[in-house]
């Protein structure tokens, strides 16, 4: 990699760091005219400014109103590369159903997942925040997902995550979807025991998951 495209890459993570809505938009022209495929300015740019704006929420350097404006600035940054993100004729790999579980309105950890997939060559199905099993069972069914992404960010709505696999189960769709599932409170090992297929620990891993799956 040229020091000009890292460059314009530590600009691109730093204008998510710094909230900073003028200064990503330029980073990201400059990224297409430096000639830099607009999934890495994604993935190897605005997604590590992402991370390192969930680890600062995590440690309360970050509150919920910066969270919330990193994910305005990433969606900003999204608008200039998204149409040289269609023509770049990514291949499309597959469709993905994301929601944050019953009982939770955190939505940023998913919104970045999502955007990631997307820009990777998924057809994403969002459903949103505080989304009911039933909702997750019934969508299963209707759009026949290859995976389906699930999010808890509160301990006390970590249950529902095993409640969706195992309604899939009781609904004989459990061994047609791959279930991943992110979040602060999750562990690998919680998602073992409540029959997830992986958990991710930021949106970048779970999207390098998803991407495995399909290959």
């Amino acid at each position: 990699m040229g020091e000009k495209e890292k460059e314009i890459l530590q600009r691109l993570s730093n204008s998510i760091i710094n909230l900073d809505i003028e200064g990503v938009k330029q980073a990201c022209e400059d990224a297409l005219a430096q000639g830099i495929p607009p999934i890495k300015a994604v993935t190897e740019g605005m997604a590590q400014g992402m991370d390192i704006v969930g680890q600062k929420y995590e440690n309360q350097e970050y509150y919920l109103a910066e969270l919330v404006m990193a994910g305005e600035v990433m969606k900003e940054g999204m608008k200039v590369l998204e149409p040289y993100l269609k023509d770049a004729e990514v291949k499309r790999l597959g469709k993905v159903v994301v929601g944050t579980v019953q009982g939770d309105l955190h939505d940023i950890g998913k919104n970045i997942f999502a955007t990631l997939l997307e820009a990777s060559g998924f057809d994403v199905v969002d459903l949103g925040a505080n989304v009911s099993t039933n909702k997750f069972v019934e969508v299963v069914r209707d759009q026949k997902p290859k995976i389906l992404g699930l999010s808890a960010l509160l301990t006390i709505t970590m249950v529902e995550l095993g409640n969706v696999v195992k309604e899939l189960e009781n609904a004989d769709l459990r061994n047609q979807v791959k279930v991943i599932v992110g979040g602060a409170p999750l562990t690998e090992d919680y998602a073992k025991k409540i029959g997830a297929d992986a958990y991710a620990p930021d949106a970048v891993a779970g999207v390098n998951i998803c991407k495995k799956w399909v290959e």
